[in-house]
């Protein structure tokens, strides 16, 4: 069943467990708003922040929330780093790409110049900071990190060019513990570290995503239930079970999600005894 007639067959606008849920519906994470209120105000002085968690706690979902908002910000450039795992002549050449500057990589003193320069003439202009936001940070090489750091600092360490929001897994604080990247760890001025959802977190999660995609009564309050108790705290997996029931039911033409089928999916088939 294609996705067009999975959506007419539930009254639904989007598949709510799909990554590719529209920008403005994506779920306000507890916590989120008052790290945006922090970059906010990061963004007047310029400086790192660091967003960090367990695999499938929704980090990226996250950068692209403060994404978006940052973005209707009057005044406020953010560039999205896309290949975080460059070497350093390509981490250059993407900066110069994301603030539109013409660089040459051989050169790269004259591109750190550059960069600075642009940076300090929006800042004259505007009074923020460009901001630059990083998803997957933990792949970046330590010399790019560093380069980072010192790219962004003027006036003997005094004064800060740009706003740099990392965003990565639950190896990336790690990092800033080692004697190479010591000096950009102590810089970070907020942090924000995702953990486990509780039950009320995620019910209010599930029950967010249906009502933005349309249809708050898709699936029963005990399917509802059942979802949170087998996720584990996690919203992929919460997800994935997700989509799956909804294909499933699409296939059967079923007209609303229940904890039946859950349980069809994914109660432990007993196994048979073996005859001696």
């Amino acid at each position: 069943m294609n996705n067009k007639r999975l959506l007419a067959l539930f009254g639904l606008k989007w598949n709510p467990f799909l990554p590719n849920i529209p920008v403005q519906s994506l779920w306000p994470a507890p916590g989120i708003d008052t790290f945006l209120f922090q970059i906010e105000n990061l963004v007047m002085d310029g400086g790192f922040a660091l967003m960090g968690g367990e695999p499938g706690l929704g980090k990226s979902k996250n950068l692209h929330y403060l994404a978006h908002k940052l973005e209707r910000l009057e005044n406020v450039v953010v560039g999205v780093m896309e290949r975080p795992q460059s070497s350093l002549a390509d981490f250059y050449r993407e900066m110069g790409d994301l603030f539109g500057v013409n660089l040459t990589p051989s050169n790269r003193y004259g591109g750190f110049k550059a960069l600075r320069e642009r940076w300090r003439q929006h800042i004259k202009s505007t009074l923020f900071r460009p901001i630059l936001l990083i998803d997957e940070a933990q792949e970046m090489m330590t010399s790019n990190l560093n380069e980072l750091r010192l790219l962004g600092s003027a006036q003997f360490d005094s004064e800060c060019l740009l706003t740099v929001i990392l965003c990565g897994d639950h190896t990336l604080p790690e990092r800033f513990r080692s004697n190479e990247l010591l000096a950009l760890g102590s810089r970070i001025r907020f942090r924000r570290m995702l953990s486990p959802y509780d039950k009320k977190e995620l019910r209010n999660y599930l029950e967010y995503c249906l009502e933005q995609a349309g249809a708050l009564q898709l699936m029963t309050k005990p399917l509802m239930s059942a979802l949170v108790e087998h996720s584990a705290g996690n919203l992929r997996l919460l997800n994935v079970m997700a989509a799956e029931l909804l294909t499933v039911a699409a296939q059967r033409e079923l007209t609303q999600l229940d904890e039946q089928l859950f349980l069809e999916l994914y109660s432990p088939t007993p196994q048979k005894k073996r005859s001696r």
